[in-house]
């Protein structure tokens, strides 16, 4: 059983990690296994998250005051939480997760300081991840450069076609 010192400690790091997070996901793991466990975390860690399970009680006292307060009141059976700086990608491995072990549910959501329900996160999990989109509006910025140069390329070219077809054809002979 845990001291009272390390109990405060975990519940004013919970409280700091509420405060500071814009991106909290409210899940359920009833009966996960272990190994099931291990992999959720193991996943979360991948796209750049924090994976926490935590009594409905302490979560709600250390969500107050803070913008994940109105996911984190009235919670009942088991909770998890799961933060990242990147809300698009955590929701494409959580849902994911989910849909290989259904005893791991969606309770709430918040985004960018706003609360979603569970279908919003099904809707964000299906959008492109922030490199995909950077990769997307790179392509787009490079492409009329590639295009101007690809021209640029074709006026030589052809001319130095029509020189190598005339001199073939003896139309520059004297």
């Amino acid at each position: 059983m845990k001291k009272r010192e390390d109990k405060k400690k975990d519940f004013a790091e919970l409280k700091k990690a509420l405060e500071n997070a814009n991106n909290v996901f409210v899940t359920g793991f009833q009966k996960l296994t272990v190994d099931q466990d291990y992999n959720l975390r193991k996943a979360i860690r991948g796209a750049g998250g924090t994976y926490k399970v935590v009594k409905n009680n302490i979560a709600e006292l250390a969500a107050e005051g803070s913008p994940s307060a109105a996911v984190l009141t009235g919670l009942k059976g088991m909770t998890s939480l799961a933060m990242s700086s990147d809300p698009v990608g955590l929701a494409k491995v959580l849902t994911a997760y989910a849909k290989v072990n259904p005893a791991f549910t969606f309770k709430a959501g918040l985004v960018e300081g706003r609360v979603i329900d569970i279908a919003a996160i099904t809707e964000l999990a299906n959008m492109p991840s922030k490199d995909e989109l950077f990769a997307k509006l790179l392509y787009v910025i490079n492409a009329p450069a590639q295009q101007l140069v690809t021209v640029m390329n074709a006026v030589g070219r052809n001319l130095a076609v029509v020189i190598d077809q005339g001199v073939k054809e003896n139309k520059f002979a004297e």
